[in-house]
């Protein structure tokens, strides 16, 4: 009896063995590792839509005006720009206000656009045009730093400022700028200066006179942040060049905003992540001695490293981040949240409130420049103007 209980024991024990064999040999028949596209990925945020796509040159600037129309720039950096200013209808791209001005010529630096930066719609029915006069980031022709206003109804240029010679540097770079059209006889124009070599600062402009004045020349706030290093595209973004030696991302005072009220201009550099704010009425004041502003300039904390700011009629401001694919916006009580993060968002650059309740933005791949990868052109057309609904109106300038 002895026997036939072992024998029985054995039998068991060699089944459940057998068993167990082939549940282990099924669960590792089933184990096999996931392909990456089916793990976890960084999330979309929001819902941008695509405006309109271009397949020429790399878009900087765009603005929307009150009655809806679009305008994009195009500067002369190095790519092939037929027209340097342009409106955008449907899918397709107009020079404007003509094929003639749009035509590059130093023998005529007041005349035709050199190489336009930014377009601004003023809410006053026309737009307004911000010529470096620097292609490929030269020093800027004499005579062509130029404001040039257009009347939107008749398409005709109306007013054209150009820069005194002693707020143009040698390397300056001005960038984006904003309209305030509640003080002085004719208004008032705030333009940065994001110089890639010199000094960064913001310019005033009286926009009855021409008259115009440097403010915070140099000032930590309007110069790039020491020790910066920005990583776009899980990369370090630096200069490298065609013979191996790199140079630092570094570049001042670009985005700029104005708070609805008029009273507060926000501002950037585009090498620094924090968000700067200071008195407009402060930064008119010639009495106001260039320590007196440093010293009222506020820092706003951290906002991301941003190319574009915008500001909305109630007060919140909009930022690029382009470090993180992103569009964030800072509510009126200072705190700052995602409105569209995604992998599409290859460096936000300029942002404008359209009149619809979207925020408009152009991404062009900048970080991709030749002059960033040893000579070698890395970005992907096409280049795209997106926008994301906020729900707001632009902040007013009258």
């Amino acid at each position: 009896m002895r026997n036939i209980r072992s024998s029985r024991r054995a039998l068991a024990l060699a089944v459940a063995l057998a068993f167990a064999g082939t549940l282990f040999t099924s669960a590792a028949a089933q184990a096999q590792p996931l392909t990456l596209a089916e793990l976890a990925s960084d999330r979309v945020i929001g819902q941008p839509e695509v405006v309109a796509t271009f397949n020429g040159a790399m878009p900087t600037g765009v603005t929307v005006t009150e009655a809806g129309r679009i305008f994009v720039n195009f500067p002369r950096w190095g790519d092939d720009v037929p027209f340097t200013v342009a409106e955008v209808k449907g899918n397709q791209l107009v020079a404007y206000p003509n094929p003639e001005i749009n035509k590059a010529d130093n023998a005529r630096p007041g005349e035709r656009f050199l190489s336009v930066q930014s377009v601004v719609a003023d809410g006053l029915g026309r737009l307004w045009v911000l010529d470096t006069a620097a292609p490929g980031f030269s020093k800027p022709v004499t005579g062509g730093a130029k404001l040039v206003a257009i009347d939107l109804k008749t398409n005709n240029v109306v007013k054209t400022l150009v820069f005194p010679p002693d707020v143009i540097l040698d390397a300056t770079y001005v960038n984006d700028m904003r309209f305030d059209f509640r003080v002085g006889k004719a208004g008032v124009a705030y333009v940065t200066d994001s110089s890639l070599s010199g000094t960064g600062g913001i310019i005033v402009m009286d926009l009855a006179t021409g008259k115009a004045t440097r403010r915070l020349t140099g000032d930590r706030s309007t110069s790039p942040e020491p020790g910066f290093v920005p990583v776009v595209e899980g990369e370090t973004l630096l200069q490298r060049h065609e013979d191996g030696s790199t140079a630092p991302f570094s570049v001042a005072s670009d985005g700029i905003a104005l708070s609805p009220d008029g009273k507060t201009l926000y501002y950037s550099p585009l090498s620094g992540r924090h968000l700067y704010a200071v008195s407009t009425e402060l930064l008119r004041d010639p009495g106001v001695s260039e320590a007196q502003l440093a010293a009222a300039v506020k820092d706003a904390g951290e906002k991301g490293a941003s190319d574009g700011l915008e500001a909305d009629a109630n007060g919140a401001v909009y930022a690029g981040d382009y470090e993180r694919n992103s569009i964030r916006k800072r509510e009126p009580n200072g705190e700052w949240r995602t409105l569209a993060h995604g992998p599409q968002i290859l460096w936000p650059d300029t942002l404008s409130v359209g009149p619809d309740g979207y925020l408009y933005f152009t991404v062009n791949q900048l970080n991709r420049q030749p002059g960033f990868h040893g000579g070698k052109d890395l970005r992907q057309k096409p280049y795209a103007l997106l926008r994301v609904r906020i729900n707001a109106a632009p902040a007013p300038t009258h």
